[in-house]
């Protein structure tokens, strides 16, 4: 299994580099975590959209959901076109709004889901997890037929349910929006102190920090993971390619 990371700017996009997107793939099958902004024209640097048949939504706010319409409209035009004969299945909390949205644009079908919700797409098998934040957010663990696993948090204050969600992942894609004497909680983020309790609890193995902050010396985070105890953390970079 390998994940690309097309996007990993918390709020807003960096010049030529999107918010969260994270590209899963294994033996031909593909899907993508997240589309955020910046996300529909950067995945194109690694899939052809009409290999891509399933996108999931960990929740909706615009830096993890806005680029949804140029996902529902490219499977519509290239349909058209002859491009693709599959309809794109798009992953997300339940929301009449939203699936109204993805209903309206011919060839693409909503898929709700929940923390009891499983899916099986080729070779992954997908898990939730509800997650601490101002909207209804889940984590995600991606799990392939070799056993590896991948588990990526989205948008949460830290929890202890969230670190048995992650125990035992191979790799763990957290979000890391704040350094570690700003506090989080209220705003549904973690910290970089927070991120390494969750790693330690977790016991993953490569833990890769994500959902970066636009201000401050961004090395702080990996170095304030690394005195935690909690082991090595490397910061996201659009582009990074990550075997599971």
């Amino acid at each position: 299994m390998k994940c690309t990371i097309v996007g990993m700017w918390g709020g807003f996009p960096k010049r030529n580099e999107p918010t969260s997107g994270y590209l899963v793939e294994k033996d031909g099958f593909c899907i993508l975590l997240d589309a955020g902004s910046g996300v529909a024209a950067h995945v194109q640097n690694y899939v052809d959209l009409n290999d891509l048949h399933h996108v999931f939504i960990s929740h909706y706010h615009y830096d993890h959901s806005c680029d949804l319409g140029s996902f529902l409209f490219a499977r519509m035009i290239n349909t058209q076109l002859g491009r693709v004969d599959r309809n794109l299945n798009v992953y997300g909390p339940a929301d009449d709004d939203v699936e109204r949205q993805v209903d309206k644009v011919k060839h693409n079908t909503f898929r709700p889901y929940g923390e009891d919700s499983t899916f099986q797409i080729g070779p992954f098998c997908i898990v939730f997890h509800r997650n601490a934040h101002s909207v209804e957010t889940y984590a995600l663990r991606i799990t392939d037929d070799d056993g590896k696993c991948l588990v990526y948090t989205a948008d949460t204050n830290y929890r202890k349910s969230l670190a048995k969600f992650a125990e035992g992942a191979d790799v763990l894609i957290t979000e890391c929006s704040l350094y570690e004497d700003e506090e989080g909680e209220r705003i549904g983020h973690m910290n970089s102190e927070d991120v390494g309790i969750l790693s330690e609890r977790s016991g993953a193995g490569k833990v890769v920090l994500s959902h970066l902050p636009h201000y401050g010396n961004l090395e702080e985070l990996a170095d304030s993971f690394r005195k935690s105890g909690a082991g090595e953390a490397v910061l996201a970079e659009a582009g990074m390619e990550i075997e599971v």
